[in-house]
């Protein structure tokens, strides 16, 4: 994911909040699952979704399930940003 990114520190609901963006809505916050990609402002973990999809649920029907925690843009983005890792890591394969 993007390892060029800085660490970001905002106070959210009194609580500092420091993370590295992966992209607008995915991050990894420390102290949050591990450090772990997880959802922005969040502890709902990306993989979840991944999960949820490849057991058969609709994109729709997870958001629905976050009851608005998560949008279907951010679970798209997840879905684009571990695409990308896994095509990259494909090419890096190739080439050895």
């Amino acid at each position: 994911m993007n390892s060029d990114a800085k660490t970001v520190v905002e106070v959210v609901g009194g609580e500092t909040y420091s993370y590295v963006p992966l992209g607008q809505y995915v991050v990894r916050a420390f102290g949050v699952c591990g450090g772990r990609p997880t959802f922005k402002y969040t502890r709902i973990e990306i993989t979840g979704t991944l999960e949820r999809l490849a057991a058969g649920e609709t994109l729709d029907e997870i958001v629905i399930g976050y009851q608005g925690r998560v949008t279907r843009e951010a679970a798209l983005e997840a879905m684009h940003l571990v695409n990308k890792q896994f095509i990259q890591a494909l090419l890096q394969l190739q080439a050895a």
